[in-house]
């Protein structure tokens, strides 16, 4: 085995034990990988200050008193807003009820041709009252559950306390951990592993940060322009909508759905819904041509489908925490697959020119078109075949 080989196995195997390491750790990763986050977004901010004239000390004070400032504003804001608008929501749940049991079943019914029983609101409403002695015996049983869970909600609790501590000692050294780890590289793969990890915060910085300022532009945009249009519900759909918007497409789905049978319930007209459309149609211009290209930019290139898959696999992989990682870590793996493409062209397996293959050798193609634009495909031997065969 020469050294070079030697080498590699060795990185590989320090390689899997760290991903294994990682793997037997997920469960109490949480709060540390939150904290990480937080202190990535905020390293730009403190540097800045640094170039002021601030330590580094001082300049992280800053930057969580500040952002701890915006957390609570945006909880003395969100709070009323939210409740008020599920108080709303769950007022007008006898006027859903009854749209769908009036309006919306007898439609399916007719166009679709259906059988009434199918759909019989008054059977369905008996049996939920039947099942509703149930309800005592299965509140019991989640008590019991939450009491028996009571570590559980201590460890969340723990949680919630550990976050902004870790963060805030990830962010003052953060700069000494970034020198620590390079220091720590084998010399040889330094430099490749140095240009992944500029590539990879630039994606990162661009998405991250980014698609952050989206979800907050659309959230803001959706919320105003419906409660402009008259929905009493239309800052919670305007919400939820921008949440969902970091999976391509999911929250405009959710979003004007939800709006359009808001807007049947409450209005019942046609003028409305088109205001509804128009909305949804002038946002998701606006994310497209707008936000997306100035906030997040065309460096990430994660495909819609790619973003679906990175967050259903994250989530069943390592639930929460993986949900959370997923996008991220995607961006990370398609900085790698950038440089393992162009490591491919580089290499003599892809510029290598291989042997001619004899049977394309042996005979011309060519396609002759006439004025009626009719094919005419001719195979004509090579000179030195038609002599071997006379």
């Amino acid at each position: 085995m020469t050294q070079d080989t030697s080498r590699r196995w060795q990185m590989l195997a320090i390689t899997v034990i760290i991903l294994y390491l990682l793997w037997l750790l997920a469960p109490v990763l949480m709060p540390f990988a939150v904290a990480a986050m937080l202190a990535y977004l905020g390293d730009p901010l403190a540097d800045r200050l640094e170039r002021v004239g601030m330590g580094r000390t001082l300049a992280v004070s800053v930057v969580f008193f500040v952002l701890a400032l915006v957390a609570v504003g945006a909880m003395l804001l969100l709070i009323p807003l939210i409740s008020r608008q599920v108080d709303n929501l769950v007022q007008s749940l006898p006027h859903y009820v009854d749209w769908v049991r009036n309006t919306a079943l007898p439609w399916l019914q007719t166009k679709l041709r259906l059988d009434p029983s199918a759909f019989d609101t008054d059977r369905l409403i008996a049996e939920i009252k039947d099942h509703l002695g149930s309800v005592g015996s299965v509140a019991s049983t989640v008590l019991g559950k939450v009491t028996r869970s009571g570590f559980g909600l201590i460890a969340w609790m723990t949680n919630l306390v550990l976050i902004p501590v870790v963060a805030f000692y990830l962010l003052r050294d953060w700069d000494r951990l970034v020198a620590w780890v390079d220091d720590m590289l084998p010399r040889s793969i330094e430099p490749t592993v140095a240009h992944l990890a500029r590539e990879s915060d630039l994606v990162l910085g661009a998405f991250v940060r980014g698609q952050l300022l989206v979800m907050l532009a659309l959230g803001i945009f959706y919320g105003a322009a419906l409660s402009i249009v008259g929905l009493s519900v239309g800052p919670l759909i305007g919400m939820i909508a921008g949440l969902l918007s970091f999976v391509p497409y999911l929250g405009f789905i959710v979003g004007f759905g939800s709006a359009v049978i808001a807007v049947l319930v409450q209005y019942g007209d046609w003028s409305h819904l088109l205001l509804v459309g128009c909305v949804f149609l002038i946002g998701q211009l606006l994310e497209g041509y707008v936000l997306v290209p100035r906030l997040v930019g065309e460096k990430i290139g994660l495909h819609p489908v790619a973003v679906i898959f990175a967050v259903l696999a994250g989530g069943y992989l390592c639930g929460f925490l993986g949900i959370l990682l997923a996008l991220p870590a995607a961006s990370v793996i398609l900085v790698v697959l950038r440089y393992l493409s162009q490591r491919y062209r580089h290499s003599r397996l892809y510029t290598e020119e291989g042997r001619q293959d004899p049977v394309i050798a042996e005979m011309d193609v060519s396609v002759e078109r006439d004025e009626a634009v009719e094919v005419d495909v001719r195979v004509d031997r090579r000179p030195d075949e038609e002599d071997k065969q006379q």
